[in-house]
């Protein structure tokens, strides 16, 4: 298999993940070897949206290979600011360097993003959609702890209704043998639809509950993330959840003994920090393995040949109606892409169903 652009965690499969691992485990044991792997190639970082660990783990990852990193982390001092397409930064910027990596708040950004660009383009996430560097780096993450990924109860805790790192995490795990989940969430805040459908098309088992204390004990994996209040649009519907889920050492008592506590990061208060010297807790670690894959990765990428690209223009009315999608502000450019999930049409952009009944502005 060949992956050209991550923009999706539906891009790869385990078996191409596992290929990549073999790579990072050799970088990780041996990282001299590839002090020069990516001599005299350049990455341009673009972060539309705040980054620490994503953007810092990207950036050495490609100096750890020998190359560098051009790029911004605040739009407002780019031509963004003026008014510059997204397509015309991404044509200017794989002018320059030899693989971008970008994070937007927009869902659908990178899927769009790839459409312009003449070189690998790599989503460092999409606003609630999809976030697969991450997902490479938790999966490192378990195969590192416990030699392989599989065989696994995943207990995926918080905003799981806007969590990227959980809607990529779920589907990749789908790929490997025995994957079982458990949804933590209150029910505003539950696993979009289209990774539900993506899960049972694979015949994955899942429950959804809202209570954590009970579920603990039948976890192999607990995988906690923030609620995340950029994401919401009511003030007072984060006031009302945020707080729920607190992890402390005390309730780790009945957790097995061989538990992986995971986080994306960064936490704010979910995990208590007395679980942080707990032998299970390997969020810190995580973060580690997850410049070792990314710079895995970027070696494997930035080798690829230059692309021209030149997509179709169309002028159709927007289909998607999902007001955090790429095609509401990039619309009267990008091509018109849908796809089919479960007999269902989505959006090809943010993965969102398009509605049966349409604006009376919009035909289809």
């Amino acid at each position: 298999m060949t992956v050209r652009h991550l923009v999706s965690i539906e891009d790869v499969t385990a078996e191409w993940f596992m290929d990549l691992y073999e790579t990072c485990k050799d970088m990780i044991h041996y990282p001299d070897r590839y002090t020069d792997a990516c001599h005299g190639k350049v990455m341009a970082s673009l972060f539309f949206e705040p980054s620490t660990r994503t953007n810092f783990s990207f950036q050495t990852a490609i100096m750890r290979l020998g190359g560098s990193v051009f790029g911004f982390s605040n739009p407002s001092a780019t031509a963004v600011a003026k008014g510059e397409s997204l397509a015309d930064t991404i044509r200017m910027v794989s002018a320059y360097g030899d693989a971008v990596v970008m994070r937007s708040p927009q869902e659908g950004a990178a899927a769009a993003g790839a459409l312009y660009s003449e070189v690998p383009l790599m989503n460092a996430g999409d606003g609630g959609h999809m976030h697969p560097t991450q997902t490479l780096t938790d999966l490192t993450t378990i195969s590192q702890k416990r030699g392989y990924v599989g065989d696994l109860n995943v207990g995926l805790c918080g905003d799981l209704k806007n969590g990227r790192t959980v809607h990529s995490l779920a589907i990749a795990l789908a790929n490997f043998p025995n994957i079982q989940f458990t949804f933590i969430a209150p029910r505003e805040m539950a696993m979009p639809g289209y990774v539900l459908t993506a899960l049972k098309e694979k015949g994955v088992r899942y429950h959804e509950v809202t209570n954590l204390d009970s579920t603990i004990p039948q976890l192999d994996v607990l995988y906690m993330t923030r609620i995340q209040k950029e994401r919401f649009t009511d003030p007072l519907e984060y006031e009302r959840n945020k707080g729920l889920y607190i992890l402390t050492r005390r309730k780790l008592d009945r957790a097995r003994k061989d538990l992986l506590i995971m986080h994306p990061l960064p936490r704010v208060d979910e995990i208590s920090p007395d679980v942080d010297e707990d032998p299970r807790a390997v969020y810190f670690e995580q973060a580690r393995y997850g410049m070792f894959i990314r710079m895995a990765l970027l070696h494997r990428l930035c080798h690829a040949p230059r692309e021209a690209t030149k997509p179709a223009y169309d002028p159709a009315p927007r289909l998607c109606q999902n007001d955090r999608c790429v095609t509401m502000t990039e619309g009267w450019y990008l091509p018109n892409k849908t796809r089919t999930l479960a007999g269902e049409m989505v959006c090809a952009y943010c993965d969102k169903k398009i509605p049966d009944i349409m604006p009376e502005n919009v035909s289809v």
